[in-house]
């Protein structure tokens, strides 16, 4: 008898779960810059520790997917982000701010809230979300993201996948879980300041990762 029970029981409960709404897998493009060479020598990196690497931009391109049934194909995002300490360091308070590309403010909303409740500690603080006009190009393996005169992104690819071929000399993890990670050169990245950091530029340093996302 209670056995059977048991089996009526999970079966209500598998009923109830196959109509429970759930949300489509949202894929796309990903680049983020950090201030510190996440590619280097040992001693490179361990001069860069407690030095730098507070700050980062991270840029999406949706290619598919939504968010609580809302479409998000095609939207754009950058994410500045800034802490006390190196990024690295996972109690480090984090401020960030959102400037987000969506063709309705249904769309914009739908976008900062997953990237609020996915990536809620990477991005720490969210202290300002505005809709912007972004630029997002990726030809090949090289990345350019302009986000409304506030950040600008220009990566490309290492020589030959260096860090593939050296995976040791790799110190540190994207922010933001990536299939297919590799290390991207920064040729030029800036940030111009605001609520959540003050204003930053990098260039020519093994400080970028690159790949896809999937919330």
């Amino acid at each position: 008898m209670k056995a059977m029970l048991s089996l009526a029981i999970a079966a209500i409960c598998m009923t109830a779960l196959a109509f429970v709404p759930r949300e489509d897998k949202i894929t796309g493009d990903y680049v983020e810059v950090r201030t510190a060479s996440v590619f280097a020598g040992a001693c490179h990196y361990n001069g860069e520790l407690t030095t730098t690497g507070r700050d980062a931009l991270l840029a999406w391109r949706v290619a598919a997917g939504k968010w609580r049934g809302i479409d998000l194909s095609g939207v754009r995002a950058v994410a500045t982000v800034s802490a006390e300490a190196n990024l690295a360091e996972a109690r480090a308070a984090r401020r960030s701010e959102l400037v987000i590309d969506a063709p309705t403010p249904e769309q914009a909303a739908a976008m900062a809230e997953a990237l609020r409740s996915r990536y809620g500690a990477t991005l720490g603080e969210i202290v300002s979300v505005r809709r912007a006009h972004v630029e997002f190009q990726h030809q090949g393996r090289a990345y350019r993201v302009v986000a409304d005169h506030l950040a600008v992104i220009d990566v490309e690819a290492l020589p030959n996948d260096a860090c593939c071929t050296m995976p040791h000399l790799v110190w540190y993890d994207p922010l933001v879980p990536l299939v297919g990670r590799k290390v991207g050169y920064t040729v030029k990245a800036f940030f111009a300041g605001g609520r959540a950091g003050d204003s930053w530029q990098r260039a020519h340093e093994n400080s970028a990762f690159y790949g896809r996302f999937a919330l």
